[in-house]
C-alpha cells in the first residue's frame, strides 16, 4: 500500500508515511478531547459525553470484559462523538465509520505497547483493504447501508490488527472476511438522518467485532468464504437495500415513533412513512 501510494501521489516515501503520520495524530487527538473531563457533545444533544462515561467505568475496575475489550468501546464512542459535536476526525473509510479503526488501534496500542510506526503500518494495511472494498463494492451508506461504511472499517481493523500482531497476509484477509461476513445486511437508518443515533455505538460492534475477528484469524480459523466473494456479497445486498434503509433517515430506527419524535424536536418535520 505504502509503495502504490508514492507512485499514484507522486511523492516521497517520508511525505507519504508523514501524511500517515498526521491521520494518526487526528485521531489520537479526537480520542483524547472525546474522554476528557465530561467529553464532548452535539449542538442536537442526541448524543456525547458515554466516552467519557466508559472511562470512568473502565477506570473502576468493574467491567465484565478485560481492559482491551473496554478500551476500544471508550476510544471508537470518543471519535464517533467528536465527529458529531463537529470535531476533527479521520474518515476511515468514513466520517460515520470513524470509531470503528481508532477504538481498535488504540486499545491494541495499550495492550501491545505498539510503536508510532507500528501504528501508522497498522493505518496502511486497514488503507490497504479499505481501497480494495472501495474499488470492488461501496464504502457509503447512502449506496450500500451500514454494512458499507461499520462493517468495511470492521474489515479493515481486523486485517491490521492481524498484520501488526504478527499474522500472515492469508490470516489478514481472513480477519477481514469474517469481520466483513458478521455484518453483511446492516442497515443505514440515522435517526433525524444525523450521523448520531445509532452510528454512534454501531461503531462500538465495529471495533469489537474486529478484535473478535482478529484472535480468530491468529488462531487459525477460516471464513470458508473469501473475502473477495465476502466483498462482491456486500455489494450484491447493498445493491438490494431499499432506499429507506441507505442513509435517508426513513426507515429502521429512524422511522420508530422515538426516532420521529426527536426529528421533530430537532428539525419541527414529520417523517413521511410514504416516500
Amino acid at each position: 500500500m505504502l509503495e502504490q501510494e508514492i507512485q499514484y501521489s507522486r511523492s516521497s516515501r517520508t511525505e507519504v508515511w508523514n501524511k500517515m503520520k498526521r491521520q494518526l495524530d487526528v485521531m489520537k487527538a479526537a480520542a483524547k478531547r472525546g474522554t476528557t473531563g465530561d467529553g464532548v457533545f452535539s449542538p442536537t444533544g442526541l448524543t456525547g459525553g458515554e466516552a467519557a462515561k466508559m472511562r470512568k467505568y473502565r477506570e473502576s475496575g468493574q467491567g465484565l470484559t478485560d481492559e482491551t475489550v473496554l478500551y476500544a468501546i471508550e476510544n471508537s464512542l470518543a471519535t464517533n462523538e467528536v465527529n458529531a459535536a463537529m470535531g476533527l476526525i479521520c474518515a476511515t473509510p468514513t466520517a460515520g465509520s470513524s470509531g470503528t479503526i481508532p477504538g481498535v488501534l488504540f486499545a491494541l496500542e495499550k495492550k501491545r505497547a505498539l510503536t508510532e510506526d507500528q501504528m501508522i503500518a497498522f493505518l496502511f494495511c486497514a488503507s490497504a483493504f479499505g481501497m480494495v472494498t472501495a474499488n470492488n463494492a461501496m464504502i457509503a451508506g447512502a449506496t450500500g447501508g451500514c454494512q458499507a461504511e461499520v462493517g468495511s472499517a470492521s474489515g479493515m481493523a481486523a486485517a491490521a490488527a492481524v498484520e501488526i500482531c504478527g499474522g500472515t497476509p492469508l490470516q489478514a484477509a481472513e480477519g477481514f472476511a469474517m469481520a466483513l461476513s458478521n455484518l453483511l445486511g446492516l442497515v443505514c437508518d440515522p435517526v433525524a438522518g444525523l450521523v448520531e443515533i445509532p452510528c454512534v455505538k454501531r461503531n462500538v460492534v465495529g471495533s469489537v467485532n474486529a478484535l473478535a475477528a482478529a484472535d480468530m484469524a491468529l488462531a487459525g480459523l477460516e471464513n470458508k468464504i473469501p473475502a473477495d466473494e465476502v466483498i462482491l456479497a456486500m455489494k450484491r445486498i447493498g445493491k438490494r437495500l431499499p432506499a429507506q434503509l441507505r442513509e435517508t433517515g426513513l426507515g429502521g430506527l429512524a422511522a420508530t415513533p422515538t426516532g420521529t419524535k426527536m426529528k421533530m424536536k430537532i428539525f419541527g418535520q414529520e417523517l413521511d412513512l410514504n416516500i
